[in-house]
């Protein structure tokens, strides 16, 4: 092949290599969803009931989520799981387990968003709401509100697939009740780390 013949495919194949790239990037009017699974670990010290030590497990379960981009760097996010199911004792003694299920509304920043690169990092924070449930009889577990922060990577393997990874803390406590009187508060202050995929539309 002559050179003169050279230049409009080594052209033609440079801008499809920079359009491919572009794509990778977020922007703005960008939506997705993501899936996983996640461990969340609570705080060591879970507080006191009725003058005992609560003691609350690690658990494990999927996640799920969905976000959108108002700029190219900004963007809101809903996700939640399927209940974590934690082993609860009190003063060493097996008490039963108790369901949580957490539902965090963020807004991220997107440091990356705009630029080609396969890699997108995010930072978020907002507000985390959890619904407690399947308490140990005779114990209620009252629904917490509290403030939430993430970080996480996305990681492009096609223009809409990509390999998520993220970590995110959320302020938890649960004031726990018997036939309607205080008995004491549970400080579950989850660090939950977990990876799955997003995919992006």
């Amino acid at each position: 092949m002559k050179p003169i013949r050279l230049i409009p495919v080594v052209a033609l194949a440079a801008g499809c290599t920079f359009a491919s790239q572009a794509a990778l990037a977020y922007s703005a009017g960008d939506a997705f969803v993501r899936g996983g699974v996640a461990q969340s670990d609570v705080r060591s010290d879970n507080g006191e009931v009725l003058g005992q030590d609560v003691d609350i497990s690690t658990a494990r379960g999927f996640t799920f989520g969905a976000g959108y981009l108002f700029t190219d760097n900004i963007g809101i996010e809903l996700n939640s799981s399927e209940k974590f199911e934690h082993d609860v004792a009190l003063g060493g003694a097996d008490l039963g387990t108790i369901d949580r299920m957490p539902v965090n509304l963020l807004v991220n920043y997107y440091p990356l968003g705009g630029f080609d690169s396969r890699v997108q990092p995010y930072v978020g924070a907002g507000l985390n709401y959890t619904r407690f449930s399947g308490e140990p009889e005779g114990i209620d577990a009252r629904r917490s509100y509290g403030a939430v922060g993430q970080v996480g990577i996305d990681l492009a393997i096609t223009d809409n697939f990509m390999l998520n990874g993220f970590a995110n803390y959320a302020d938890v406590d649960a004031r726990l009740s018997s036939d309607g009187d205080a008995i004491g508060t549970a400080k579950v202050d989850p660090m939950t780390i977990g990876g799955g995929v997003t995919f992006r539309f």
